[in-house]
């Protein structure tokens, strides 16, 4: 078995990948809007960190029109749940060692 460290996932390093897939976590699926007031970020800055987990299968998109307005809903893959469930438990173990 990996030690923990190793199972802590890099796709999950930075914050604002950890807080989408947290929410994606809780959430059924959430739009672009949605993700960036949540998360308190711009535009470009929440676009490059989407495309990254896209990239890595972690999260899938949907675009869409609501009328003439361009609507993307973001949603959680069941590859993403499973590397995320991953990280958590390897940070959780990690806690837990250090209360010893």
């Amino acid at each position: 078995m990996k030690n923990i460290i190793q199972q802590l996932n890099k796709a999950f390093d930075n914050k604002v990948r950890l807080g989408v897939m947290a929410a994606l976590m809780v959430n059924s699926n959430l739009s672009f809007n949605n993700l960036k007031e949540l998360l308190e970020l711009t535009d470009g800055n929440l676009a490059s960190h989407l495309k990254a987990l896209e990239k890595s299968g972690y999260i899938s998109v949907n675009k869409s029109f609501i009328g003439r307005k361009p609507n993307t809903k973001y949603k959680i893959t069941s590859a993403g749940k499973e590397a995320f469930n991953i990280h958590l438990k390897a940070l959780e173990s990690i806690i837990n060692k250090n209360k010893q």
